[in-house]
């Protein structure tokens, strides 16, 4: 992972950039080099950081300044290496199961939620959890509870094997969630039967991180199979996700190229691929700088950049100082909405 100081040395002089890690600011824009060829960046905004992945990664550095080395995190706190390897610089400790935790150690559940039997499990075993999962996700694992409680079938619409559809999975019974990943599983999904031999009665959930285009087409296939079919109140695909998309869509209106920074495990970065993808332009996921040179650039004009949820705006920077070694670069944001949500981290660490 490159320091800090090797990132801002590979930056162009004209890019001043602040000394937090996450943050970035362009101040102006460096002078036109006619003996390099011209790019314009269409910087997305909104873009990077969401509000529950700002917490989470909040959570882990109060913890750590609150009970020092080590603090243990359950899962990826988010799905970004970077972000993963500075916490591990200051002391946390990733591990993928519980049973990896020594007793009466402090333990952080990423911001991706968990089934309910891992935070049973902590307070079995006098482990000191603290939650980082997304309020937003945690919206969506109570609205499952209460579709079931009601006695409705609860349709999940994710990706398998995602920590966040595993989590919300996790708040029921076994078998009463189903989960369904694209329009051909909503034409052939068949309802279980109820106690009295009907079709149960459905609601559906959905992952936050999908794309909105692809959730529309799925529910739209399942309210014209079963009406009578709950929703969510609000929708649960985030605010974040659904502002990036709409930032994406944007610039790639007037792109020749889309490149999104973020990690390949991480679905909203992978959603904003498939968003510019489906906007009929060239899109490439990178995450850092270096990824540049597996990139085809040839006749590239005008490029569009954006970042994923989980990528910090510093990887923002880099990339643009990466592509200023290349090219006479200008730099224009074009921003769609406001984004000024906060997410409170608990109550116990606000002192740390």
């Amino acid at each position: 992972m490159l320091s800090w100081a090797a990132i801002l040395e590979k930056r162009p002089a004209q890019h001043k950039v602040s000394r937090n890690i996450y943050d970035r600011t362009l101040m102006s824009e460096p002078v036109p080099d006619m003996t390099r060829p011209a790019l314009e960046i269409l910087i997305a905004s909104p873009r990077g950081f969401c509000a529950g992945v700002d917490r989470a990664i909040q959570i882990v550095e109060l913890a750590l300044r609150k009970y020092g080395r080590p603090v243990y995190v359950r899962h990826e706190i988010v799905h970004n290496r970077f972000v993963v390897e500075r916490l591990e610089e200051m002391g946390a400790v990733f591990v993928e199961e519980l049973d990896a935790v020594p007793d009466d150690a402090p333990v952080v559940f990423s911001a991706h939620g968990v089934p309910k039997s891992v935070p049973a499990e902590a307070r079995r075993r006098g482990l000191r959890s603290l939650d980082a999962t997304c309020p937003l996700v945690s919206k969506v694992h109570r609205e499952a509870e209460h579709h079931h409680k009601v006695g409705r079938h609860v349709i999940l619409i994710g990706h398998a094997g995602h920590p966040e559809v595993v989590g919300t999975t996790g708040q029921l019974p076994p078998g009463a969630v189903s989960l369904i990943e694209t329009v051909a599983d909503a034409e052939r999904f068949a309802p279980p039967a109820a106690a009295n031999g009907t079709d149960a009665a459905l609601a559906y959930t959905t992952q936050t991180t999908l794309s909105v285009d692809d959730v529309a087409e799925i529910v739209a296939v399942l309210r014209r199979r079963f009406p009578a079919i709950h929703g969510p109140r609000k929708e649960d695909i985030c605010f974040a996700t659904t502002n990036r998309q709409a930032a994406v869509k944007a610039i790639a209106e007037q792109s020749d190229l889309v490149l999104i920074i973020g990690a390949p495990n991480s679905s909203n970065s992978m959603r904003l691929v498939e968003v510019a993808r489906k906007a009929g332009r060239r899109a490439a996921l990178i995450q850092r700088g270096d990824d540049l040179t597996a990139i085809d650039l040839a006749g590239v004009a005008r490029l569009g950049l954006s970042a994923g949820a989980s990528a910090p705006e510093v990887l923002v920077d880099e990339v643009i100082g990466a592509l200023g070694e290349r090219f006479a670069v200008t730099t224009r944001e074009v921003k769609t909405i406001d984004e000024d949500v906060l997410f409170k981290v608990p109550t116990s660490l606000r002192k740390a």
